[in-house]
C-alpha cells in the first residue's frame, strides 16, 4: 500500500524524501503506518526498479534528491489502482481508501468499477455478520457492542459508498450524453 500511496504523490508532482513522507502522514496516516525507515528503502527500490528517478537539486549550500515517477511507474501505480488483491478486510479498506485519494487521476468508469467492487464486498461482509449475529447470540456485552458498532460502519460505508457512485454516474451522465450527440450528427 506505500508504494501505491508513494507512487500516486510523485504522480502529482515530484517530491524530495521528507516531503513525501510529509504527504504520506497528511493524507494516508489513517491507513498505513508511515516511517523514515520504510520510506528510503522504498524509493531505493522504486528506483532501482525503474518506476522513479531522482534529480539533484542545490538549495544554498545543500542538495536535496529530488523523487519524480516515470512512465514505468506511472504504469505501475496504475495497475495497482486497478488491481483486486484478495487481502484480509482490513487491509481492503485501508487500500481502497488509499486510492479513492487518487481517484482524481482516474476515467470515471475506472472509478466506478472500483467502486462498485468494494460495495460489493462491504454488502457480502454485512451479510455474513449479519447472519453470524443472528445464528449465535454474543453473550459478552462488550463484544455484542463491538459488533454493532462494526454493523453500523459497514451499514454507512455501503450508503456513502452508494452515494459516490450515484454521484460519478451523474457526472458521467452528460459526456454520454454528448458523445451520443456527437455520433448522430
Amino acid at each position: 500500500m506505500l508504494e501505491l500511496a508513494a507512487l500516486g504523490l510523485l504522480l502529482k508532482k515530484p517530491l524530495h524524501g521528507y516531503r513525501l513522507k510529509q504527504q504520506l502522514e497528511k493524507f494516508m496516516s489513517g491507513c498505513i503506518s508511515v516511517n523514515y525507515g520504510a520510506i528510503y528503502p522504498l524509493l531505493k527500490r522504486l528506483e532501482k526498479q525503474g518506476y522513479i528517478k531522482t534529480q539533484e537539486l542545490t538549495d544554498g549550500d545543500s542538495n536535496r534528491k529530488v523523487y519524480q515517477i516515470t512512465k514505468l511507474g506511472h504504469d505501475r501505480w496504475r495497475q495497482k489502482m486497478l488491481a483486486h488483491p484478495h487481502e484480509s478486510w482490513v487491509n481492503s479498506r485501508s487500500r481502497f481508501i488509499i486510492k479513492f485519494c487518487f481517484f482524481s487521476q482516474l476515467q470515471p468508469a475506472e472509478r466506478i468499477r472500483l467502486m462498485q467492487s468494494r460495495l460489493m464486498t462491504c454488502q457480502l461482509r454485512l451479510e455474513s455478520r449479519d447472519s453470524q449475529l443472528v445464528e449465535s447470540s454474543v453473550d459478552d456485552e462488550y463484544q455484542a457492542i463491538a459488533l454493532q458498532r462494526h454493523l453500523a460502519n459497514l451499514r454507512f460505508e455501503i450508503e456513502w459508498l452508494k452515494e459516490q457512485i450515484q454521484r460519478e454516474q451523474v457526472d458521467l451522465k452528460p459526456n454520454q450524453d454528448a458523445i451520443a450527440t456527437y455520433l448522430h450528427l
